[in-house]
């Protein structure tokens, strides 16, 4: 009886530490997709000179970082035309999850701007 208690006792351990690990994970995906979309957002209004705000990736960059995550690129160029344009942030979280070890987790956003909209036309 005492075998088949700590085969149980083993089992639920692996278990909970499974959970735990997913839900470490999970979190910070959550996060790292966050952190992304405020990026984007943040990064899609600077593509348009008009805005005075600096450089898209810059605004990007200090977005992401305020959300803990760090910026992996940003496909966001600037653009004086009044057409819509989209940009695509991707972000990067390095989590240490129980077991496994410290893993990234990437985060990835896509936002449109309509520079028209912005100025009332």
């Amino acid at each position: 009886m005492a075998v088949a208690m700590a085969g149980v006792i083993a089992l639920l351990s692996v278990v909970v530490v499974a959970t735990a690990s997913l839900g470490v994970a999970y979190s910070a995906r959550v996060q790292a997709n966050i952190a992304a979309d405020a990026g984007a957002l943040a990064a899609a209004v600077a593509t348009y000179p008009g805005t005075g705000r600096q450089s898209p990736a810059k605004e990007a960059q200090a977005v992401v970082a305020r959300n803990g995550a760090r910026l992996v690129s940003c496909a966001c160029p600037v653009d004086p035309a009044l057409d819509v344009r989209a940009v695509l942030v991707i972000t990067a979280m390095v989590v240490n999850v129980p077991v496994f070890g410290d893993l990234e987790i990437m985060g990835v956003s896509r936002a449109e701007f309509d520079p028209r909209l912005w100025l009332g036309r």
